[in-house]
């Protein structure tokens, strides 16, 4: 069975950072996206972030360029995301996914997106 799950959620103060961190289990494939979205209030998923473990490209959301990094520990198979300089803008629930299509995460919108694996919504919280 595949599974993700998430931590490293928080409260912070803008300008601080936090990481948060996906443990995947379960897979068989080498080659794999594996990314976040973030959720606000009544407001749609989007993307935010995606490893491809086939060459370790990286895709980020403009919003966060710059700011936030995407990485892996393939011996502990877990993605982290590092966020600095974290804005209130940033506060939402982050859910980590699986397999998934990298180049398009940040691009388009999550209901076009063919996502079959989520991971737990953890909450990002930034005061100003």
């Amino acid at each position: 069975e595949v599974q993700l799950q998430a931590s490293g959620g928080g409260s912070v103060q803008a300008g601080e950072s936090l990481t948060l961190s996906c443990t995947v289990s379960g897979f068989t494939s080498e080659d794999l996206g594996i990314g976040w979205y973030r959720q606000r209030p009544g407001t749609a998923r989007e993307g935010v972030s995606c490893l491809s473990t086939s060459d370790d490209s990286t895709y980020y959301a403009d919003s966060v360029k710059g700011r936030f990094t995407i990485s892996i520990d393939n011996a502990k198979k877990t993605v982290y995301l590092q966020m600095n300089n974290l804005k209130p803008e940033d506060s939402a629930v982050y859910y980590c996914a699986a397999d998934l299509p990298c180049e398009v995460v940040p691009e388009l919108p999550v209901h076009m997106v063919h996502i079959d694996t989520w991971g737990q919504g953890t909450q990002v919280t930034v005061s100003s």
